[in-house]
């Protein structure tokens, strides 16, 4: 710390220059940061609790190890287009988040029945498997233990935060957003061989009134249980469940936060699905780059190429088989009018998929389409108009293997919900 002018003492936390603090919780510490304005900084400590607190110890190391996990974790969610409140990492320590009033309420996503589910139903045996996701909503309310609260519960309580108020459609809007974070990691710790069983998240609400995901998804917030195996628990399960607790039981969980860091390391951050475009004219070009455009949008890799199944039937055929011969996850997408014969010779000459996009034009569209659908029998090539049909059907194969594009389509969908709700709202709300 340096003295200013005054005697008021200059805070540096990892090297940011800190305001006053703005929240002390039991885990972490919320500064101002006035060079930074509309945002905090959210530094954690090496403290380990349980049960609202009365359980606490010392961990050292845990704030970093807590501050690794929860950068990967919102590192990974914005790439795929969460609305989060997590801006960067701000050194060993903390992070910079958007500043954000929190709406007080805990949102659980359940894919396995465990822990106090069990205790609060009664004859559901433990691992009973949820399809969809079960989501519970929790009062944060230490002094009773974080009460259960229901949707009705929420909107009757009016909150009013940060000058937007929790109603119907906000609550739609987080219930919806909690099933998709908590999906999106299930697959991502799925690629490690390791179940995520439950997990807790928060919502806050920023200067502009947008609803985000906020505060922190560290080793505190899930269940972990690699393999699907509960006696391999990595989580604070551990802890909660040790009646005394000695410094070789606080190493022991040390090692199982920090195998989860190792863990996430190892999870695949750019998508290696791939989607080749044959265009049978270069004429085709700005139809096939549309398409391209699409697919990135969905995190896929892509290739233009030029061929035609009638002028260089031989050509298009080595480019099919160079593709099946590479290793690569590969979606094809034929752009070809007229008599359309690159998609059905694809398709009769492969095992993956192939996407009829013709680029119709106006004095000739019946035809166009016509030749893309009467194709032989025996053959699957699928017909879709428009650029972006064309990218979504091969996000959607893609989808089957590759958590990233499934959680760029599923994010996609969530927009799409909101931008309606928000529509709907402003009309609801029009005066006639």
């Amino acid at each position: 710390m340096d003295k200013k002018s005054g005697g008021q003492m200059d805070i540096k936390i990892d090297g940011q220059d800190v305001g006053k603090l703005v929240i002390e919780g039991k885990t972490k510490c919320v500064w101002d940061l006035p060079k930074l304005p509309g945002h905090v900084l959210l530094q954690s400590k090496d403290r380990i609790t349980a049960g609202d607190g009365v359980k606490a110890h010392n961990m050292e190391g845990k704030a970093a190890i807590s501050n690794q996990t929860n950068g990967k974790i919102f590192e990974l969610l914005n790439s795929v287009g969460v609305r989060t409140a997590y801006v960067k990492s701000a050194g060993e320590k903390s992070f910079i988040s958007k500043k954000c009033e929190m709406i007080p309420i805990e949102w659980v996503a359940r894919r396995l029945a465990t822990g106090s589910f069990l205790k609060r139903n009664p004859g559901v045996p433990e691992g009973y498997r949820f399809n969809p996701p079960v989501q519970e909503t929790f009062f944060k309310d230490d002094a009773n233990h974080d009460p259960q609260w229901s949707e009705q519960q929420i909107v009757s309580a009016d909150f009013n935060v940060n000058g937007r108020r929790i109603g119907q459609d906000e609550v739609d809007i987080m219930r919806r957003t909690t099933i998709l974070v908590f999906e999106i990691l299930e697959k991502a710790w799925a690629t490690r061989n390791c179940a995520l069983i439950d997990m807790k998240i928060e919502f806050g609400v920023d200067s502009k009134g947008d609803i985000l995901l906020a505060d922190v998804i560290d080793n505190d917030s899930w269940r972990l249980w690699p393999s699907g195996d509960k006696r391999l628990m990595k989580d604070k399960q551990v802890y909660r469940n040790l009646t005394t607790v000695t410094e070789a039981d606080l190493l022991d969980l040390k090692k199982n936060f920090k195998w989860v860091v190792d863990q996430l390391d190892l999870l695949p951050r750019v998508s290696d699905s791939l989607v080749v475009i044959l265009m049978g004219s270069p004429s085709d070009e700005e139809h096939c780059k549309k398409i391209a455009k699409y697919c990135k949008d969905f995190g896929l890799q892509t290739k233009l190429r030029v061929t035609s199944a009638h002028k260089g039937t031989d050509e298009t055929l080595k480019i099919a088989a160079h593709y099946e011969g590479s290793g690569d996850k590969v979606v094809f997408i034929a752009v070809a009018g007229r008599s359309n014969g690159l998609g059905p010779v694809l398709s009769g000459n492969t095992v993956f998929p192939v996407i009829n996009c013709p680029p119709v034009k106006p004095d000739n569209v019946t035809q166009d389409i016509w030749s893309s659908l009467n194709v032989p029998s025996g053959l699957g090539c699928t017909t879709v108009v428009y650029p972006e049909s064309a990218a979504l059907a091969a996000a959607q194969i893609h989808a089957l293997h590759d958590y990233l594009v499934w959680s760029h389509l599923r994010v996609k969908q969530l927009n799409n919900f909101v931008t309606l709700k928000v529509a709907d709202k402003m009309i609801r709300d029009m005066e006639i």
